[in-house]
């Protein structure tokens, strides 16, 4: 007599888990933050909305965990080729072209834009996503400061915001395209900023 053999709930779950996930990153690109619903999600997912609401409270933590869930696979180190201007410039230019990608574009707008009147959202975001990013730029500012390439009195962490915080700007509020020509400026600039005298 043959064995039934139960089914893993675990894989179920992953399943799930992961359907979800792809809905809420697709929904959102499509019809934007604002219209994104848990029933919508749950619509295409193919799971009952309380399937969801066990799992997370609201769209923006199911959003926030959708987009995150594999930020974690990936180490967040830039390069060092022992020339400072042009591993930021490369690593600038690749995040243009990830900040203009509509897959990326969408659910990190609309986390940032929930996280401005969310204060959990946003820390939560900070914390799964961004630090880890500045976190990288201050540890290579860092190694360049140690190799005497960075003037002893700067505030390395500042220095990050210096070169971040108008990209960010520009990109937030649509003041101007993402191009690499202003990357490089903005790495031009910093540069001109930090180098000892």
């Amino acid at each position: 007599m043959a064995t039934t053999k139960t089914p893993d709930a675990t894989r179920r779950s992953e399943r799930s888990r992961r359907a979800i996930f792809d809905a809420a990153l697709e929904l959102v690109g499509e019809v934007g933050y604002d219209k994104l619903t848990i029933e919508g999600i749950a619509a295409r997912a193919g799971v009952g909305k309380q399937t969801i609401y066990r799992w997370w409270p609201s769209k923006a933590a199911v959003l926030l965990d959708a987009f995150t869930a594999d930020a974690g696979d990936t180490e967040n180190v830039l390069p060092d080729t022992g020339d400072l201007a042009a591993d930021l410039k490369l690593v600038l230019r690749a995040t243009v072209d990830e900040f203009n990608d509509p897959k990326f574009e969408a659910p990190y707008r609309a986390l940032a834009t929930a996280g401005a009147n969310d204060r959990e959202l946003s820390e939560q975001f900070v914390a799964k996503l961004q630090d880890t990013g500045v976190k990288a730029y201050v540890d290579r500012l860092a190694k360049a400061k140690e190799a005497g390439h960075i003037a002893e009195d700067v505030e390395v962490r500042i220095a990050v915001e210096m070169l971040l915080g108008p990209f960010t700007q520009r990109w937030l509020m649509r003041t101007g395209p993402l191009t690499y020509d202003f990357t490089d400026t903005l790495v031009d600039l910093l540069m001109r900023a930090v180098t000892p005298r």
